[in-house]
């Protein structure tokens, strides 16, 4: 998969945590990515979280054509993360738990498409795993709206600029200001604290050990 570092593309299997054969690929859009960077971030089996911008038209946007509109991407984080540590669907259940999947075009207090909250999956697998959890969220009736979250093929990510990497941790209070204002936090507390689990329990993948010569 084609990324941009620096402005620069390049290929996630050539970025130094992507070539690990324990480590894969995730990436979600949730609105803001400052709030949805901070729940995966300190989660046993990720290795890092990157917020940035993907599904638009534009090569290395900037944050500011990204929040106006002009490139239809969406706020995105891209998650690095070790499969035999944590499966796919935990993260997938982290996700659904943080945001409004009935929610179009915006996410809380910001909307817009650049807001829109998606799955972009990088395998075939990824794909079943992800829509299978929609139609579990579904068939649990915790809305009466439909679910609009989209399922789609991941695209070229871009990272974004440097002071929105970590934001939660290097602007605490912001962060919690904002989160609270926005109807996030709110939200997250009203609706999901009651909800079971969405996700099939699946234990990481194993590792295989090489054969005794």
């Amino acid at each position: 998969m084609l990324l941009t570092v620096h402005g620069e593309p390049v290929w996630a299997e050539d970025m130094p945590d992507a070539t690990s054969p324990a480590t894969t690929l995730a990436t979600f859009a949730g609105g803001c990515f400052w709030c949805i960077e901070a729940p995966f971030e300190g989660v046993a089996g990720v290795r890092s979280v990157t917020s940035g911008y993907t599904g638009g038209t534009t090569v290395n946007p900037s944050y500011e054509e990204v929040s106006a509109g002009r490139t239809g991407h969406a706020e995105a984080v891209q998650i690095v993360y070790d499969p035999t540590q944590i499966s796919y669907e935990d993260l997938l259940e982290v996700f659904w738990r943080n945001i409004n999947p009935t929610q179009a075009e915006g996410q809380f207090a910001d909307h817009g498409s650049q807001y829109r909250t998606a799955i972009f999956y990088h395998t075939e697998a990824q794909r079943q795993a992800a829509e299978a959890s929609k139609a579990s969220l579904e068939r649990m009736k915790v809305f009466d709206r439909p679910i609009v979250t989209a399922i789609l093929p991941a695209e070229p990510f871009y990272p974004a600029e440097e002071y929105h990497q970590d934001y939660a941790k290097k602007n605490a209070l912001r962060y919690t200001l904002y989160k609270e204002g926005s109807g996030r936090a709110g939200f997250i507390a009203s609706t999901w604290s009651s909800v079971g689990r969405i996700c099939p329990l699946r234990p990481p993948r194993r590792t295989t050990s090489p054969e005794r010569q």
